[in-house]
């Protein structure tokens, strides 16, 4: 699987991004896929994830209620819209692709990790 993310961009404090993870290969056999950010200086920390059926979704407590993830079947395509944005927001954010269950939080539980696209907000 090959994981393509694109989307990031600098913008001021209160606006809107929507960052796309486009995934290619054996996709069929995909169970959920999930975007992780990192700060400069910070560890890796997990943001936002959706099972392939779209059914459930699942968020990081920072992001909550200002970041939404959602899939599109037909074009292999998941998104994070991201509302309300804060400088401390500002990071290399990561999609990821998990071929099996278990935990959605960590980054050592998904196989296929696309490349960063950076992600900056200004005060």
């Amino acid at each position: 699987v090959q994981l393509q993310a694109f989307g990031g961009g600098l913008v001021q404090a209160g606006g809107s991004l929507r960052l796309s993870c486009a995934a290619s290969g054996r996709t069929s056999s995909l169970y959920a896929m999930g975007w992780f950010r990192q700060a400069p200086g910070k560890e890796r920390e997990f943001v936002a994830a959706i099972n392939w059926s779209g059914f459930n979704t699942y968020y990081a407590d920072s992001v909550k209620g200002r970041f939404t993830i959602s899939r599109d079947n037909a074009k292999n395509t998941v998104y994070l819209q991201m509302n309300s944005l804060k400088p401390e927001d500002t990071a290399v954010y990561y999609c990821a692709a998990k071929y099996y269950s278990g935990s959605y939080y960590v980054g050592s539980g998904y196989n296929y990790w696309g490349q960063g696209t950076q992600v900056t907000v200004s005060s």
